[in-house]
């Protein structure tokens, strides 16, 4: 189909038209012309007044192929990423089945085929996501996975974790390293501080993130490694990166939009809805990383995508499952900071690009189309009717956002 985007303020700053007003015409895919007033045989839509730019990308979202499909399955999944206005997505291996192996891997990229989102499975570091062996690392790359993680279990295995650093420095694949000692988080299920004090629970402490991020650190410096944190939480953590960049390290991280917005505060009522993994911390923590994301020591936002259905998340508190549905709230989340928008899209579309080492879309003439057009002052309820999730375990669902993604457009499909 043949769009036409009129009268947008582009935001792309690998593009000639960065945050210029223009109409741009998409014909079979492609970019063909981007200008003043163009006339043209196309489905119109009015842009005037709101934002286009590359397709976001999230490095961190769960989706349940692989045995989990009534969580989430591939077309229910991609299609709220693409309502989130995500054009791509890394696919967490927190699955019933890990993707430890190229059967996985290809599968997976064999589903997602003929999609409008670009789905890149991530792949285990250790054998099973038991944090004992390596996975086959090599041949997954060679499928098509282009980092690994052991998901939302952390590697306690110094020894491995430095094998697997260095395995990958032949082939240039990306480790993602959750950050968490098991041995100090322990059984607990919220932040350690005032108001687990308050709610008479066992609290986590950050020393627990912010020690394996110390140890990593000193990993990825003795290996001469590149080394990704996934979802840091606290104000210690982006002192101990921002150090690590100084010093030249290749280190890169991201954020859960949801760490943005929410503190431990949001659990005084017991809500379930709010219990995520690592858990909401404090205001200063969130003061923190709203900095690491301006100074540029945070390098992505992320989604951290996770469904549950409802029996995993109306029970007690303390049984209920870790995270939250986050496709469709990233962009209102991260517009909630106060961040400038351009600064948004730079953490939203091309940083999680470049870290995975994927192609970064470019809004130019003759480049294949991969844009989301969005208005920041649209005001909109998320509801049971516009959540494409199969799952709704959500806090914000029942409540009125601000930001508002309008269309999607990649692979010639479009979602409005």
């Amino acid at each position: 189909m043949n769009l036409l985007i009129k009268s947008a303020t582009i935001l792309d700053p690998g593009s000639a038209f960065h945050q210029q007003v223009a109409d741009i015409l998409i014909e079979n895919g492609v970019i063909t012309r981007i200008a003043d007033d163009i006339e043209a045989d196309a489905e119109l839509v009015d842009a005037e007044g709101k934002y286009v730019s590359p397709g976001f990308f999230d490095l961190n979202c769960n989706i349940g192929e692989l045995g989990l499909e009534n969580k989430e399955d591939m077309i229910s999944g991609t299609r709220a990423a693409a309502a989130g206005g995500f054009t791509g997505v890394a696919m967490m291996p927190n699955t019933a089945n890990p993707v430890h192996s190229k059967a996985e891997v290809e599968y997976l990229l064999n589903r997602a085929k003929g999609n409008l989102v670009d789905v890149y499975p991530l792949g285990t570091i250790s054998h099973k996501r038991e944090g004992k062996d390596l996975a086959e690392m090599y041949d997954m790359h060679l499928s098509g996975a282009k980092a690994f993680t052991d998901g939302n279990r952390p590697v306690q295995d110094a020894g491995l974790m430095e094998r697997a650093l260095l395995y990958t420095q032949g082939f240039d694949a990306m480790v993602f390293s959750y950050p968490e000692d098991t041995a100090i988080a322990g059984k607990a299920k919220v932040n350690e501080g005032e108001v687990s004090t308050l709610l008479g629970m066992k609290g986590i402490p950050s020393l627990a993130e912010e020690l394996m991020i110390a140890r990593d650190l000193y990993l990825a410096e003795y290996t001469v490694s590149k080394i990704h944190f996934s979802t840091i939480s606290t104000s210690r953590s982006v002192e101990l990166i921002r150090e690590a960049k100084r010093k030249g390290l290749e280190v890169t991280c991201d954020v859960a939009a949801h760490h943005l917005i929410l503190t431990d505060e949001a659990l005084l009522g017991f809500d379930s809805q709010y219990k995520v993994k690592p858990p909401l911390r404090t205001k200063d923590d969130v003061t923190a990383l709203i900095k690491g994301l301006k100074d540029g020591t945070i390098d992505a936002i992320v989604s951290q995508h996770t469904p549950h259905e409802i029996e995993f998340k109306d029970v007690e508190f303390e049984v209920a499952a870790y995270g939250m549905v986050g496709f469709q709230t990233a962009l209102p989340l991260a517009l909630k900071t106060g961040l400038p928008v351009e600064l948004i899209v730079e953490k939203l579309a091309i940083n999680p690009r470049e870290i995975l080492g994927v192609d970064v879309p470019v809004i130019a003439e003759g480049e294949q189309a991969n844009v989301v057009v969005f208005d920041v002052d649209a005001e909109w309820e998320y509801n049971s009717k516009n959540n494409l999730s199969k799952s709704a375990n959500s806090p914000f669902i029942g409540e009125s956002l601000k930001g508002k993604v309008l269309l999607t457009y990649n692979n010639q499909q479009i979602l409005k």
